[in-house]
């Protein structure tokens, strides 16, 4: 008989207020998924089972954490405990992120393109996804960078701090062919 893990679970705030990181001592997925209406989580039984909650409004799923993000109404004093059980029974439950497999990431473009793409999988992504986010190159064209902000990062008071001090800047230095970074609208 096979020995089973014990799934622990501790939280952690972001800096959106609105969203809330679990973390669990597994890998849940390589790479990241958002979930960001009911409707998206169709395939996926583990968001699925959160959007039963009335109070939850987001989820969004990265390497051994779970983002979830909930109604104006809701009080995480409340609801984290809730959550807090839900998640370590559906993880020790071994319920399904996704029904299909995770695409593996490659960089695809021009050499500037690829730098880029590159760029921000090795440094910008651990950062996002240590505040319960997770950012994906959209284009570049002209100079600008298009990029995708999601989890916590959608919506937060300070992505768009993160996304012009940090970022931007970071481009800039790493590729002078960089002149500006936006995010495109969910």
């Amino acid at each position: 008989m096979k020995a089973s893990t014990n799934i622990n679970v501790y939280t952690e705030s972001t800096p959106n207020p609105s969203t809330m990181k679990f973390l669990v001592n597994k890998l849940l997925l390589n790479g990241s998924i958002d979930f960001a209406t009911k409707e998206s989580a169709v395939q996926s039984p583990f968001a699925g089972e959160l959007f039963r909650f009335d109070f939850v409004n987001g989820v969004f799923f990265a390497s051994n954490f779970v983002t979830i993000t909930k109604t104006e109404s809701a009080n995480w004093a409340d609801i984290e405990p809730i959550l807090k059980e839900f998640v370590k029974s559906a993880v020790e439950s071994e319920i399904k992120i996704q029904e299909q497999q995770e695409e593996i990431v490659s960089f695809e473009g021009t050499e500037v393109e690829i730098k880029i793409q590159q760029i921000l999988h090795d440094y910008v992504r651990p950062a996002v996804e240590q505040d319960g986010g997770a950012i994906s190159y959209r284009s570049f064209d002209g100079g600008i960078v298009t990029v995708e902000l999601r989890g916590s990062c959608s919506g937060c008071p300070s992505s768009t701090i993160t996304l012009k001090s940090g970022i931007e800047n970071l481009l800039k230095r790493m590729v002078p062919e960089v002149t500006e970074v936006v995010s495109t609208a969910l």
